[in-house]
């Protein structure tokens, strides 16, 4: 019996070409290089243009990704935009994208998990294609959080950067195994008790106003090490799988110590991680496929390989997925 899975083609990535160093940073607010270094592993981020928008990060992302897969965007049919900070209110930055590319078919919309974003989109868009309802779909994370943050607040502002990355998913018939290439599985959870801990202090429906992130890093820090570890060994567990079994992990860009308290509780060696935080600090939904883009376009990652992605982020949100490449 064959069975339809989700085969990653392509892997694009864009970072606007501002860079925002440690030590710029240290000169606007009360912080220098080695406190942030300490604490996060962060030594830069890049920084949207003026008139540099969410849905612009996107597209530059999104033709990457087709021309890595050597997809021409007629083929896509659904477009699925994980985004904490879509251009406007309304209607979705997916939609953008869609007409940036010249599609007039299939569906486009907007995810909204915050850091988690990019692993929910790829659940749905997975569901999609197993379900049949598409055949090629643009998976994209996108965020421009340097308009969100609070610029005077050390604890937030250096930890955060903008950018986007995208995949291009495919259906693909095979056996139903996991020697199959493609999505094996994904696993998502919320939690919606622990909203204060991290949050944006506006709204359209609350303040008709954008609002500031606001954190309370130490609790998001517990809370993220017990929640990745935990739906990583779900996510291993449901593919028979172990640590021993994976050759990459893919995590969330957050802060080196999360990385590094995740990959201790999963006895992981330090080497199967693939980390950018050092160089794009945390970039929200567009973190995951920032990461996986780097590794896939550096040669680590390879085609037949066992790839874990996870993520975790404001709301509680946190999933996972394992894909063979």
């Amino acid at each position: 019996m064959t069975v339809t899975r989700s085969v990653i083609t392509g892997c694009g990535a864009y970072l606007p070409e501002r860079v925002l160093t440690n030590e710029e940073l240290a000169g606007t607010v009360d912080t220098d290089d080695e406190w942030i270094k300490s604490r996060t592993g962060i030594c830069k981020r890049h920084i949207a243009a003026k008139g540099e928008f969410t849905s612009d990060l996107a597209l530059a992302a999104s033709r990457r990704a087709l021309a890595a897969a050597g997809t021409d965007p007629d083929e896509v049919d659904l477009i699925v935009l994980a985004t904490a900070t879509p251009d406007e209110t309304f209607p979705s930055t997916a939609t953008r994208v869609q007409a940036g590319l010249g599609i007039t078919r299939g569906a486009a919309f907007d995810v909204q998990a915050v850091c988690s974003g990019f692993i929910f989109a790829l659940a749905v868009a997975d569901n999609f294609v197993k379900a049949q309802q598409s055949k090629c779909a643009l998976v994209i994370g996108a965020e421009t959080f340097s308009r969100i943050l609070d610029w005077e607040d050390r604890n937030t502002c250096v930890l955060f950067g903008d950018g986007a990355g995208a995949v291009v998913v495919k259906a693909t018939e095979g056996q139903g195994t996991n020697e199959d290439r493609g999505i094996l599985s994904t696993h998502l959870h919320s939690d919606g008790r622990h909203h204060d801990l991290l949050y944006v202090d506006g709204g359209p429906s609350s303040t008709q106003t954008t609002g500031h992130l606001r954190m309370q890093g130490r609790d998001v820090f517990r809370h993220a090490v017990t929640n990745l570890s935990a739906v990583v060994h779900e996510a291993l567990d449901a593919n028979g799988m172990s640590a021993d079994d994976l050759d990459w992990l893919v995590p969330h860009q957050a802060n080196k110590r999360i990385l590094e308290g995740t990959a201790r509780k999963l006895n992981l060696a330090p080497e199967k991680v693939i980390i950018t935080v050092d160089q794009h600090a945390n970039t929200s939904a567009a973190s995951v496929p920032l990461a996986l883009a780097e590794g896939v376009g550096d040669g680590r990652i390879k085609q037949g390989d066992i790839v874990l992605m996870e993520a975790m982020g404001g709301g509680f949100t946190w999933g996972a997925c394992v894909v063979r490449m």
